[in-house]
Formats: C-alpha cells, structure tokens, sequence
C-alpha cells in the first residue's frame, strides 16, 4: 500500500486526515512535532510526506530542511495556513513538492496527493534489470535477451508503477490511480488483462510468473 506520513499537532485535524486517506485505501501514520518527522522520515519508507509548517520545537521548514540534507527523496506537500508569498516560496525552496494552503478540502487533498504521487512515479529511475529483462527508464525501453520489446505507454506506466513499488502488493483501485488517466473509470478485469499482456513481454513462462505475481483477494506484487 502507499505509505502517507501526515506530520500534524493538531489531533482533530491529524485524525480527520488519516481517516478520509484510509478510505481512499493509503496506508497513514502521523506524528505530532517536528523531531519525531525528521527520525520517521528518515528512518522509514514513506510514499508522500504531508508537513505542517506549524509545529512545536521544530517548524515543518526545518523538517522539510532536515529531510533534504538527509538525501530523503521522499515527496512533501506542505500543508499551512500562511498564505505569504514568501513562505510558499521558501517550503519549495526547501525541497517541498507542493504546497496546500488551510482551510482545504478533502477533494482538492486527494487530487493534490495523485498529482504529486504520479508525477513522482514518473521521474527517471535510470536503468533497472530483473529477470531476462533490462528497464531504461530515460528512454522508456524494455529489452529482454538485449532485444527490445514493444510496450505500449500504458504497459510502460504499468511496469513502472511496479518496479517503484517492488515487493509490495499493490490493488488493483491502486494500479488504476497510479497508471491510467484521472478519472478513468474501468473495471478489475481490464486491469488484469493489461497484467496477463505485461507478463506475456516479462516472465519467461507467462504462466508461472516469477515477477509479476498475483496475490488472491487484493492484487498484484512486483519482484525484480
């Protein structure tokens, strides 16, 4: 599951946030000031940081400071109730990747958190091997033996999603999200049609898959 680490001394506000990016189906932990952000985030595998700039001791520009200098890639939206123009500026100045400004709505969050997630998913990853297969990312090529294969971009998302996400199970509400355009709306067996095509271009026997595995009741899980 996608990992959200929601930064927040304000219980009430803590707890609503965690339990609406529950139902969306991300797994959400908080933590209350700015020390326990800075040891969590680094020392944990976070999907997406949410940081408020309002904390006890160590403000969330610290945190998100800290973060940094620490070489954590982990994306950071910040979430405050200043509205100056240069504070915005200095929260992505720091390394943050977007900025939400109070009061919001839960909508504009979610869509904020996609966009951030999927623009992540999409930076380059150099290349990546597995199997019989090698990954250029900066080229968007897969090659099997040394030869390319043929991906359509959709596939490509696909195995993207998966490689960035190795070893854990992904659903298929998640794939959709992560792969397909915004607001796409298809079902589970388009999704795993796309797989059974994926598996045809990456696993050596399609039919005993040793990457690209199926998990029974909830969806799929990449090992490379």
């Amino acid at each position: 599951m996608t990992r959200i680490l929601i930064v927040e001394d304000e219980p009430d506000i803590a707890l609503g946030l965690k339990a609406d990016l529950m139902k969306q189906g991300y797994e959400v932990e908080t933590a209350a000031e700015g020390a326990t952000a800075i040891r969590r985030g680094t020392a944990e595998t976070w999907d997406l940081i949410l940081l408020d700039i309002m904390l006890p001791n160590i403000d969330g520009f610290e945190v998100c400071r800290e973060l940094r200098r620490a070489c954590v890639k982990t994306p950071i939206i910040i979430l405050t109730a200043k509205i100056q123009e240069a504070e915005k500026i200095l929260g992505l100045e720091l390394g943050a990747d977007d900025y939400v400004t109070k009061p919001f709505s839960p909508p504009e969050l979610r869509a904020r958190i996609k966009a951030v997630l999927r623009r992540f998913s999409e930076e380059s990853l150099g290349t990546c091997r597995f199997g019989e297969c090698e990954v250029d990312f900066d080229r968007a090529e897969l090659r099997r033996k040394g030869k390319q294969v043929d991906l359509t971009a959709l596939e490509f998302r696909l195995l993207s999603v998966f490689i960035r996400r190795r070893g854990r199970v992904l659903t298929r509400a998640q794939l959709i999200d992560a792969a397909w355009e915004p607001g796409t709306f298809i079902n589970d067996r388009v999704v795993d049609t796309h797989i059974l095509n994926l598996r045809k271009k990456i696993e050596s026997e399609p039919a005993k898959p040793r990457h690209l595995l199926g998990v029974r009741g909830i969806g799929y899980r990449f090992d490379g």
